[in-house]
């Protein structure tokens, strides 16, 4: 069934998003900010990922029971990534990725109001196994986007060095590009979320192929998800091995790490939408 009944204010945290990024790009134009506007940044970002983990928590588990759809998936992984990055931000030089995470959360916190998700299990909303699961997925898939965009701004970087990208000369990008901390430093912070998002992720498949019948009430069926998801989590484990006996770094890395989370997207988005959108049905 669908849910008409959404959040009154499911538009709220898109529009704060939509505020903070405004105020970004003035600031940004006006020169360096000093330690106490970026603080004023932090605290805000703070208390939007806070009212937009209610309204989703609101929304999500509700009285009737689990609603769901790719539409809240995709609102759930650009919470973490922002969560994840914000913390992050406090202790690493990782500040370049903050228009990314903050445009990606803004654009997927508007959509449940487009596509309101639909009633899942009513059981779900007390069943602990299916909740701890459901945690973790999101935590791991958040945080391999936030991998995911840590990757694609080393490879606008990676192209900027080698003469690849045209640059207008002390325009944004380039003051952009020249706040970024080396590429070296850059190529370990993005394992350091690769290891931690690859072990939760692989706590997700685990949990979800052993204990199928115990978290969705079916036994275990090889559909699209599924599929998608054990080829994700296989790029993902050869990248970090080939890390670990090759060194495998640059350009063939970030392709590598762009295409485990392409998969990871279809299985846990792309099979949703397909259901929801495509096929209407549940």
């Amino acid at each position: 069934m669908d849910i008409l009944g959404y959040s009154s204010y499911g538009w709220l945290p898109s529009a704060l998003y939509l505020v903070l990024l405004l105020v970004l790009s003035f600031k940004a134009k006006s020169g360096v900010e000093s330690r106490f506007s970026t603080a004023m940044v932090q605290v805000a970002i703070f208390v939007i990922l806070v009212i937009h983990g209610v309204q989703l928590h609101d929304s999500v588990f509700t009285p009737e029971g689990f609603v769901f759809g790719f539409a809240q998936d995709l609102s759930l992984i650009a919470w973490v990534g922002l969560a994840f990055y914000w913390f992050q931000s406090w202790f690493l030089p990782i500040s370049s990725l903050r228009w990314m995470a903050l445009m990606f959360a803004l654009i997927c916190a508007f959509l449940p109001n487009l596509f309101p998700g639909v009633l899942i299990s009513p059981k779900a909303v007390s069943d602990p196994w299916f909740k701890g699961h459901f945690v973790v997925a999101t935590v791991a898939v958040g945080l391999l986007s936030l991998a995911a965009m840590h990757a694609m701004l080393m490879s606008v970087q990676d192209r900027a060095l080698h003469r690849q990208l045209a640059i207008i000369p002390n325009g944004r990008l380039a003051h952009w590009l020249e706040d970024l901390p080396p590429l070296m430093t850059m190529e370990s912070l993005l394992f350091n979320l690769l290891y931690v998002g690859f072990a939760l992720l692989s706590l997700t498949v685990s949990s979800g192929l052993l204990f199928s019948q115990t978290l969705f009430g079916k036994p275990l069926v090889f559909d699209h998800k599924t599929i998608f998801a054990l080829v994700s989590w296989v790029l993902f484990a050869g990248l970090l091995l080939a890390r670990w006996r090759v060194g495998l770094r640059g350009r063939a890395a970030i392709r590598w790490v762009l295409s485990a989370y392409t998969a990871l997207l279809l299985a846990y988005v792309g099979s949703r939408f397909v259901l929801e959108v495509i096929l209407q049905r549940v």
